[in-house]
């Protein structure tokens, strides 16, 4: 059997949801067939690529080595496809609309509302790690749209002539490490508990090095930190080599966990800046959505959601009910 993306797909989808019942329903496949499918890929690939166990699947030796280049594929080949059928469309002579972001997990919860919406408009997407450069691109009428976020105590350069909507004024910023870390086992980790690991940062992203530096300044820590992006990050925090900063809303695998740090240190500000404040009320309503989906779905972050902002004794609303006045989005021009 040749391995194709499909089956690079079923590897990433299992060792995301650490279950194969979890990964068939994930990919619209019956387990068996699943089942059927991982021992083929396995053969082809010559080793056992996941640990089954009581509690759900973990990747061996071999199948974390086999993930950490299956995800760049997976991931090269949904951009190839997004900006094939984008050029089909401008080549049909179709409206775009032409969003930026930065790195976010409500991004595909908020394409998929806006290509269900009635605007007809196909929204392309383009992601970057600079929040200015897209911001640029957007004053400069590359994009329609920019969604991206702003590192607390780095202010971004907002070209005047963009309308900017705060979708949430401070977001935590989490931290992911191995699941067998002695800090894992706590709710809410304290920074020193990390401060002799090794931090991995993406240097790349506006602000976020300086960020961190001043928050290990502040609580007189001096971690060695190195530069790398957080794909690779993700990678060798499972297998306990580096902790790195992580979004509240990222998805824990079996193999790492997402936690909030006491106190929140470091925080970021989430806007969506447009060209035209009828361009950004076309879309917000379905970005505001889309984030407090992934927002609930994340338990770390639910549970730093209620512990902090829901009232004693109030049941927490599910994603889609929940309107979160405390956090409501306001209109700004900065």
């Amino acid at each position: 059997m040749e391995l194709e993306v499909r089956h690079l797909r079923v590897l990433c989808a299992i060792a995301d949801t650490g279950s194969l019942h979890k990964a068939a329903r994930e990919l619209g496949m019956a387990q068996p067939s699943l089942s059927t499918q991982l021992r083929r890929i396995e053969h082809a690939l010559g080793g056992q690529l996941f640990a089954r166990e009581r509690t759900g699947c973990r990747p061996t030796p071999l199948g974390r080595a086999v993930l950490s280049r299956a995800r760049p594929l997976v991931a090269e080949l949904s951009a190839l496809v997004r900006e094939a059928r984008s050029a089909a469309a401008r080549a049909a002579g179709g409206p775009n609309l032409r969003i930026g972001a930065t790195a976010s997990r409500a991004i595909p919860g908020w394409l998929r509302r806006l290509r269900a919406g009635p605007s007809g408009r196909e929204p392309t997407l383009q992601m970057d790690v600079s929040a200015n450069a897209l911001l640029r691109m957007a004053a400069a009428g590359q994009l329609d749209v920019a969604f991206v976020h702003e590192v607390e105590g780095t202010p971004l350069r907002v070209p005047p002539e963009l309308d900017v909507r705060v979708l949430v004024e401070r977001e935590p910023q989490f931290v992911m490490i191995a699941a067998d870390h002695p800090a894992a086992a706590h709710p809410v980790v304290r920074l020193g508990d990390l401060a002799a690991d090794r931090w991995m940062v993406d240097a790349t992203v506006d602000g976020e090095w300086d960020a961190l530096c001043r928050v290990f300044r502040n609580a007189g820590l001096d971690p060695f930190m190195l530069h790398g992006d957080y794909l690779t990050a993700s990678s060798l925090v499972a297998s306990g080599e580096v902790v790195t900063v992580s979004q509240p809303s990222s998805r824990a695998r079996p193999e790492l966990v997402i936690r909030p740090l006491e106190g929140d240190p470091i925080g970021v500000r989430l806007l969506l800046a447009a060209r035209s404040e009828a361009e950004a009320d076309a879309v917000f309503p379905q970005l505001e959505e889309a984030y407090w989906e992934v927002a609930w779905e994340a338990p770390a972050y639910r549970e730093w959601l209620r512990r902090t902002h829901t009232p004693p004794g109030a049941e927490a609303p599910s994603p889609r009910e929940e309107e979160m006045p405390f956090l409501r989005a306001e209109v700004t021009n900065l």
